[in-house]
């Protein structure tokens, strides 16, 4: 690698890492392999730097690759039931995470949703993605894409109350839910 592609990942690295990491806590539900998953993600990348550095989105590249490991760590870890519980044990996602009641209840409601719906949920309302783009790095059918944010939605209201999607939500969001 040159010292002008190291420069490059570099600065991917710097710009991406700590909303990465906060989107893979939320996806994973643990800090702690959040940011394992995503160290592993940052390896492969640089490895493979030549050809993800000219991707429509890297960061995207990173964040499924930190996924997918994240799901097959938890595919070897089921048969441990400690590990299990580990694995959606509650912990806040960065120290810049805001601590208030509302983003622990929030936190705690996540927590509750199936890994599917949730990594949907997070990559479309937090990591600010379109349907396509979400069905593309889930690799599932948009209308998937959809039931499953209806459906998390619907949980979330459930336990939240019906007045979660409207407080503190950014108007480009709302605009999306209008459409």
């Amino acid at each position: 690698m040159s010292v002008a592609d190291q420069g490059s990942f570099d600065g991917f690295y710097l710009g991406t890492r700590v909303q990465l990491l906060r989107h893979l806590t939320l996806m994973t539900g643990d800090a702690e392999q959040a940011a394992d998953v995503l160290q592993e993600a940052y390896a492969r990348a640089w490895v493979r730097w030549d050809r993800v550095s000219v991707l429509e989105s890297p960061a995207a590249w990173v964040r499924t690759v930190a996924w997918r490991v994240a799901i097959s760590q938890h595919r070897r870890s089921i048969v441990a039931s400690d590990r299990l519980r580990r694995f959606f044990a509650p912990a806040l996602a960065v120290d810049e995470m805001p601590v208030r009641d509302e983003a622990l209840d929030l936190w705690a409601a996540l927590r509750l949703l199936t890994p599917e719906h949730r990594r949907a949920l997070v990559l479309y309302e937090m990591c600010g993605l379109s349907i396509a783009q979400v069905a593309a790095e889930t690799d599932v059918a948009e209308g998937t894409v959809k039931s499953r944010l209806a459906r998390a939605r619907a949980a979330l209201v459930a336990v939240l109350g019906p007045g979660y999607l409207t407080v503190g939500v950014s108007e480009r969001a709302a605009e999306r839910r209008l459409v």
